[in-house]
């Protein structure tokens, strides 16, 4: 199963680097990044990113706490049709 998520930020550069340092939480939280995107057109407030998830409870978890941070992510489980 995957995770397809889309983040809201207004500063790029700032989310990207709190993003990076996050990487154990993810871990734990039993999700890989499979891969991130930026909008081609400039759109920097308007990343995506994929994961593989090993766990959905705990990647549900996750997504709670950070929208519960302040966090505006749009995401989908998905899982190949």
């Amino acid at each position: 199963m995957q995770l397809f998520c889309q983040f809201e930020t207004s500063d790029f550069d700032a989310w990207k680097r709190d993003f990076d340092n996050a990487v154990e939480d993810r871990a734990q939280a039993g999700l890989t990044l499979l891969q991130l995107w930026r909008e081609a057109d400039g759109g920097a407030g308007r990343p995506f990113a994929l994961f593989e998830v090993n766990d959905k409870a705990k990647a549900r978890a996750w997504l709670d706490k950070e929208r519960g941070l302040g966090a505006d992510i749009a995401a989908h489980f998905l899982r190949t049709a």
